[in-house]
């Protein structure tokens, strides 16, 4: 097996007396899709500020591809190669979807503030180059014919599929979905799974926080359930749903061949 691209060890997060986040433990294969599932207020989301670095934990450690970015920055831990999606659409309304993308990849830019204060012609070709890799990345989504749009002109779904967009422009090794099918109907989930899939081919790791139980069993290769912020089961979504621990937590006892949140 390939050693993890992302690694958390006995991470511990407090919120005043509310324990959100406890020793929790897991591996992220390259390559693969990961969920991580749980009742509401299972310290799910907790869990992803973690690793991208918009909460500090109070204990325990985050290594990715090897290297510890324990607290750091949201910034630093997207250029070393981890984007994340959010549960509602964190899009800039009065700006095209062109432009929304653009804002992605300038993770990835290298002229200095001063070349771009002045405007030098580095600047130039550096926001062309942008302008055309945004531009494809929007087209390979079927989202070229909204470029010129304002971002909060479209529906929901189209929404969060520039969310994608932006995040994939970053030029992640790992991304970082949080419950990206909230908010989404039938049809439009089943173009997120697909979606999904084609990110994994393209050997970009994720690590996904979902509520549809048919989508996390449709996607995931590995399953890991929180439950009070801590870990109770992980494993091959198949083997989930049988788990006795994880049908507890979701359905009390009875038969739960199919666990719902």
């Amino acid at each position: 097996m390939s050693d993890p691209i992302l690694e958390t060890c006995k991470l511990n997060r407090f919120f005043g007396g509310l324990h959100a986040v406890r020793d929790v433990s897991f591996r992220v294969r390259q390559g693969a899709i990961q969920a991580v599932i749980g009742p509401n207020g299972a310290g799910k989301s907790t869990l992803f500020n973690l690793i991208a670095g918009t909460l500090a934990p109070n204990g325990g450690e985050v290594f990715f591809r090897g290297r510890k970015i324990t607290a750091a920055r949201p910034h630093a831990v997207a250029r070393l190669g981890i984007a994340r999606t959010f549960q509602t659409t964190r899009l800039f309304g009065q700006m095209t979807v062109l432009e929304n993308v653009m804002v992605g990849r300038h993770v990835r830019t290298g002229s200095g503030f001063l070349a771009g204060l002045l405007n030098l012609p580095p600047t130039w070709r550096e926001q062309r180059a942008i302008e055309h890799q945004a531009r494809a990345i929007l087209d390979d989504l079927n989202l070229g014919s909204c470029a010129g749009e304002l971002a909060a002109s479209l529906p929901f779904g189209r929404q969060r599929l520039v969310e994608f967009a932006r995040a994939l422009a970053t030029e992640p090794a790992l991304l970082l979905l949080d419950e990206p099918a909230a908010g989404l109907n039938i049809y439009e989930t089943k173009v997120l799974a697909t979606l999904i899939t084609k990110i994994r081919d393209r050997g970009i790791t994720c690590l996904v926080v979902e509520h549809d139980m048919s989508l996390v069993m449709d996607i995931s290769d590995e399953v890991m359930v929180l439950d009070q912020g801590a870990t109770i089961a992980e494993g091959p979504p198949r083997a989930i749903q049988r788990n006795r621990e994880v049908i507890r937590v979701y359905l009390g006892d009875g038969d739960a061949a199919n666990p719902q949140s």
